[in-house]
């Protein structure tokens, strides 16, 4: 699929433009300049032809920022990756210097790049517009990126600058995402996997703000890495960015099929990565924990065991969960954590026949029946697995609301050991037969 860059100084409106490409609010939008920082990625189509779209950050070159400096990495990447650019300016502030830096960068890379005018929300400013041929460009497009005029025009030549390619099939891929608090090395463990810096990196919390896909291909399984923002306590939230950026983060692990929790073991399992695991448990994701910067722990030869007993009692009464420690800067078992990831994929999609789950758990049951509530016996007869993403059973029983929580939790527990769903979350019905 040909990708299209959109690139531009800061506050020029390129998120509010992606966003509208893509018909979806992924990209955080707000007045303040910066909010951007690394490249995301959505797609869009017009005329019929499909195209990937890229948001970068705004371009400031020469800046002391850290972020900045970071911001322009991205923003060359997302050129040198295009087949075709979308060089977006703002009718209120004219010809900027920073636009002139953005135009010796295009002109350098020397793709397609077409001037997109924004904030032209008015007949009167078609005028102002005028202004942009002194930067030297033979044609501009006038549009406005809140209400969607005058976006055809450009779509129009962008898609016939596209190359040709031929149609495929798309398929939705497994998504895997990242979540854990701020700082505890998400964006590094995928620039580590991928091998490029894909996400910018700084020992700043809260530096990762939108979601963002990346597609990775790994043990023969294709899938997307979801990068998302550190989840703090709500209380710790105090800017509307980061209120969005956390946001992001929730719907992601809402939408994904597994969620690949960090933490820095050099700060322990405290409450907020038990309240992201719940969050996962409770919407029946599969969940892997990765104890990040185990090279900085003191330890001896039973540490690993120590640490992971204080981990499954945290996690009660769900301790079927796997746990790899890891060093991301070392790159030490970065790949274990992700074929692991894979595993607890396989598990989540796993079906059982209705044969074989009836002739393993129902001796089982027999062996050990549900407890008998005033002089009733409880009998089930039958179970099935239910036609879900994740794994869920239904029970079918002659007095279903006389079975208890904790033999529940026992039809739990023995489905996990004769069937295997580690790492899982395993929901358990008890119908009337």
């Amino acid at each position: 699929m040909s990708i299209v860059a959109i690139v531009g100084r800061p506050n020029v409106g390129k998120s509010t433009f992606f966003n509208r490409m893509i018909q979806r609010r992924e990209a955080i939008v707000d007045a303040v300049s910066g909010v951007t920082r690394d490249r995301h990625y959505g797609k869009s189509d017009w005329n019929g032809k499909e195209f990937s779209l890229i948001d970068t950050g705004g371009y400031v070159k020469g800046s002391d920022d850290i972020f900045e400096a970071e911001i322009d990495k991205q923003v060359e990447l997302a050129i040198d990756e295009a087949d075709a650019i979308i060089f977006m300016v703002s009718v209120e502030d004219g010809v900027t210097g920073m636009d002139e830096d953005v135009l010796k960068l295009l002109r350098k890379s020397q793709k397609p790049f077409f001037v997109a005018v924004n904030k032209v929300d008015a007949a009167n400013r078609q005028n102002d517009a005028v202004e942009f041929y002194n930067m030297g460009i033979e044609k501009y497009y006038t549009l406005s990126s809140i209400n969607g005029s005058g976006t055809g025009d450009l779509l129009d030549d962008l898609v016939s600058a596209l190359p040709m390619e031929d149609e495929k099939e798309t398929v939705e891929l497994p998504r895997f995402a990242v979540v854990g608090r701020p700082n505890a090395g998400k964006s590094s463990f995928i620039n580590a996997l991928i091998g490029q810096d894909r996400y910018i990196v700084t020992d700043v919390a809260g530096t990762t703000r939108d979601s963002i896909d990346t597609r990775y291909n790994r043990f023969g399984f294709e899938f997307n890495l979801v990068d998302t923002a550190g989840i703090r306590r709500k209380a710790k939230v105090k800017e509307d960015l980061e209120f969005y950026s956390v946001m992001r983060s929730v719907r992601a692990i809402e939408h994904s099929d597994v969620i690949i929790l960090v933490f820095d073991a050099t700060r322990g399992f405290d409450g907020q990565v038990q309240n992201i695991l719940w969050l996962a448990h409770r919407n029946n994701k599969g969940v892997v924990i990765l104890a990040n910067k185990w090279d900085l722990v003191e330890k001896d030869n039973e540490s690993v065991k120590e640490f992971e007993k204080h981990i499954r009692q945290q996690c009660e009464p769900w301790v079927d969960v796997p746990i790899v420690f890891m060093s991301v800067l070392n790159k030490q078992r970065i790949f274990k954590a992700i074929e692991t990831a894979v595993e607890v994929y396989q598990n989540r999609s796993k079906r059982i026949k209705t044969s074989v789950l009836n002739d393993t758990m129902l001796p089982i049951i027999e062996r050990n029946p549900p407890p008998a509530y005033k002089a009733k016996y409880v009998k089930i007869k039958y179970i099935t697995q239910l036609p879900t993403p994740y794994p869920a059973f239904a029970f079918f029983a002659n007095l279903p609301q006389y079975v208890k929580e904790a033999y529940k939790r026992f039809l739990e527990n023995k489905l996990r050991e004769e069937f295997d769903f580690n790492g899982v979350p395993v929901t358990i019905y008890i119908r009337k037969k």
